[in-house]
């Protein structure tokens, strides 16, 4: 194909401002669905946990055609902790869609990917999106992202950026906006179709050149092992041609290519021959290429300069679960098979770490935040696993001499009368106040420069003390100087004394203790957490105690008895819920909250050793 047809083009955005509705709408109107196929919403979200949570999390490529030009669109993550998926992707695009909300404006990972393209030279397309939203503020969002681009240090050509007011959902774009575009008949993306072939500029025409295929995503099938997704930055390759990988290490491990598959639409087809500019996916590679390699022709080596991946920034104990409940609800519950299954993970997710440790039966494992270890837990509780995973504790560095830690920008929407609590709580966790501004509507936005640590468990809270009603969005900054201890949870937890069924008694005479994570009718450990203590302590319980019965009858002992329903914790909950002294234990049916060490005895010895 003749590179001058061809549009590398990325979108990026902040979570939810509509990255993937927006493809939806570019997928229908180029015909890339047959006439009569049921389509449904968030089509590239594939990922049942994708579907399930309404966010991106891997990076997928589709390829529409437009008035005989190929249009190569990625469609990223737009959480801070799929980050390292953003910036593989920005290496093979010549330039990005910056998706905002009309409402939002720009926010904490708006900046984050932004930051990046810019740094690479491209000139981004902006579209202004959910400008049907009544509380829409287009003149304001577009000033406050023209300032985040002076800001970050924009060149004058990335400056002079031009823009577009949409609707993702609805499928319409225009140039202009007024409030009689609502009205205006036959509204479509063509706006945004044409500003794509006009403004993105075409590969090089350098398909006469030696080959130089750099990779920047993977992929992994069964059959045909390792899947090297990357763009052809000059030359061609054929299937059957003899290649080398330059790896990153300087080494080089000649190949022969065995199948290649190029994009259209949602699925991939089989082709014969790709040239510069074509974004193919390449089988037959070996099983050890990485992201950042590059693929060159055996008589030229020439590698490009690898992608850098930023390091992981949380980690946490993968643990085989030894529970007295291990092996009742699980399929693979062995160290081998938490072993295979984090070595496949590595096959894809070059962003994770595995280590490991002193005890056999535990891997440490370090990601770039507690959502992406989540998604993984998660994926394997799925697909049958049991294990028990430790508390996320943040990666430092030593920087001459001084330990560092990674800090996050953390900025918060809320009520103005709940910003006082989370100015205090924010505080208390070492975080500092960078910027606060109240609205006309009431509503304060507050900025602050946090350590990742301190922002571990705070999610809950914060929904507990803004109602439910405001908004929490962070990014990871920069490393920076160790800010000494912090508390994290102001309360100690309820743990169970013996193995029992909890029961409606014993509960009712417990709950003003704390609050539970359980009902009655659930089966229950020595040294598991079932609730949390009013105060600072840890209590242990008996909540399966039950009345004693008498041939005696009293005043009120038939009396019915009211529980207050338990708090139901989510994986992301859990995780930031518990202390270093404790692990969620996490099976396909259950998450239960454990003691390290489960026999009480013993854990006040351990408690006064240490």
């Amino acid at each position: 194909m003749d590179p001058k047809l061809i549009r590398n083009v990325g979108i990026i955005a902040h979570v939810d401002h509509g990255k993937t509705t927006l493809v939806d709408a570019l997928l229908k109107q180029s015909g890339a669905f047959g006439r009569h196929v049921p389509i449904e919403a968030c089509v590239m979200d594939s990922n049942e946990l994708e579907r399930e949570r309404g966010i991106t999390i891997l990076a997928k490529n589709t390829a529409i055609t437009h008035e005989g030009f190929t249009i190569n669109i990625v469609d990223t993550p737009g959480h801070a902790d799929f980050g390292g998926e953003v910036e593989r992707i920005l290496r093979m695009v010549d330039s990005v869609i910056l998706l905002v909300d009309s409402c939002e404006g720009p926010m904490p990972q708006t900046r984050f990917v932004l930051k990046k393209s810019l740094a690479l030279g491209l000139c981004p397309l902006v579209v202004i999106n959910k400008i049907d939203r009544p509380d829409r503020r287009p003149d304001d969002v577009l000033n406050a992202i023209f300032d985040l681009f002076v800001n970050l240090g924009a060149s004058d050509a990335q400056l002079d950026f031009p823009h577009l007011y949409a609707s993702g959902r609805d499928g319409w774009a225009v140039e202009e906006f007024s409030d009689d575009v609502f009205d205006r008949p036959g509204k479509n993306l063509e706006p945004l179709f044409k500003l794509i072939l006009t403004r993105v500029p075409a590969p090089p025409s350098n398909v006469d050149e030696p080959l130089q295929m750099q990779v920047a995503t993977l992929d992994y099938n069964d059959f045909l092992g390792r899947i090297a997704i990357g763009r052809i930055y000059r030359g061609q390759i054929a299937r059957g041609d003899r290649a080398v990988l330059c790896k990153n290490d300087g080494a080089r491990i000649p190949f022969r290519v065995t199948k290649m598959m190029g994009f259209a639409g949602l699925n991939r087809y089989d082709v014969e021959r790709a040239y510069a500019g074509d974004i193919i996916a390449l089988a037959g590679v070996g099983g050890d290429v990485t992201v950042g390699e590059t693929i060159c022709p055996e008589e030229f080596p020439d590698p490009l300069t690898p992608i850098a991946i930023d390091e992981p920034t949380l980690s946490m104990d993968f643990i085989v679960n030894n529970s007295p409940f291990a092996g009742r609800e699980g399929k693979y519950v062995t160290s081998r098979n938490l072993r295979d299954r984090l070595d496949k993970e590595l096959q894809h997710n070059v962003s994770l770490r595995v280590e490991e440790t002193d005890s056999k039966d535990t891997l440490k494992v370090s990601g770039r935040g507690t959502l992406s270890l989540s998604i993984l837990i998660e994926t394997m509780r799925r697909e049958g696993f049991e294990l028990q995973v430790s508390q996320p504790k943040v990666i430092t560095r030593a920087v001459d001499g001084k330990v560092h830690e990674p800090y996050e920008e953390v900025v918060i929407e809320c009520a103005e009368p709940y910003s006082g609590i989370v100015i205090e709580k924010l505080s208390a966790r070492a975080g500092e106040l960078t910027d606060l501004r109240v609205g006309d509507d009431g509503v304060a936005h507050i900025e602050f420069r946090i350590p990742s640590r301190g922002l571990i468990g705070y999610r809950s809270q914060f929904l507990t003390d803004t109602r439910g009603t405001g908004t929490f969005y962070h990014a990871f900054a920069e490393y920076a100087p160790w800010k000494g201890d912090l508390r994290r949870r102001q309360n100690g937890v309820l743990v169970v004394q013996d193995n029992c069924e909890t029961v409606t008694y014993g509960l009712f005479h417990l709950q003003d203790r704390g609050a539970f994570f359980c009902g009655p009718g659930e089966a229950v450990y020595a040294g598991q957490v079932v609730g949390i203590h009013n105060r600072d302590n840890d209590l242990v319980i008996n909540p399966g105690k039950e009345k004693k019965l008498s041939n005696m009858r009293s005043s009120g002992s038939d009396e019915k008895l009211f529980l207050t329903p338990p708090k139901k914790l989510s994986l992301e909950d859990a995780l930031e819920f518990i202390d270093d002294d404790e692990l969620v234990e996490i099976t396909p049916k259950s998450l239960r909250l454990r003691k390290r060490v489960l026999d009480h005895s013993a854990r006040k010895r351990f408690d006064k050793a240490s």
